[in-house]
């Protein structure tokens, strides 16, 4: 198969809203396995149509222990905020930012047969799921973002700050512990 050029944030491709899928036949076929290639060569865990150029409603992800075909995907139900909290895209590259998803998510999709599937995603695998299904209703993570990082360095450094205030506060906390006694 082909590996796809993968559009960024300045093309207006990924601001429109995808199509649902109807034929299953050797054309989807070719497609999802040019993009599960893409995807692999570029590491990440998951890529939508639009983010190739395809305003279909379909994006695969592996995110979890399988890779999946997600087809005509919705959510039917959701739960809990999900502890991870940043995120990134092929399609912005270099930067990444916080992003609230639910923890847990009921979804329903169809595979490259047309079969319908409902399954439950949580943690990693909800916020994949999430994040790819707003790439086909032209929402990209920065849209929801609470917080941007120009680069990965940034988003380290805040990691290592947050990491410090938490051990200065738990060192207060014991200080005032042994005072309190």
């Amino acid at each position: 198969m082909a590996i796809r050029k993968i559009i960024n944030e300045s093309d207006e491709t990924l601001r429109k809203i995808s199509k649902p899928v109807v034929d299953f036949d050797d054309r989807l076929f070719e497609l999802i396995e040019d993009m599960k290639d893409t995807l692999a060569k570029a590491e990440g865990a998951g890529l939508a149509a639009v983010q190739v150029g395809v305003l279909k409603r379909l994006f695969v992800m592996h995110a979890g222990k399988e890779e999946r075909e997600c087809i005509n995907p919705s959510i039917i139900k959701q739960d809990g905020i999900n502890k991870i909290k940043v995120e990134a895209c092929l399609s912005v590259p270099g930067k990444c930012g916080y992003v609230e998803r639910p923890e847990k998510v009921w979804v329903e999709y169809q595979d490259r047969t047309g079969k319908k599937i409902q399954k439950k995603f949580t943690g990693f695998e909800a916020k994949c799921f999430c994040h790819e299904l707003d790439h086909l209703d032209g929402i990209l993570y920065i849209d929801r973002a609470t917080k941007m990082f120009k680069d990965r360095d940034e988003y380290a450094k805040e990691q290592g700050k947050q990491k410090k205030d938490n051990s200065k506060s738990d060192a207060s906390k014991s200080k005032n512990t042994k005072s309190e006694k």
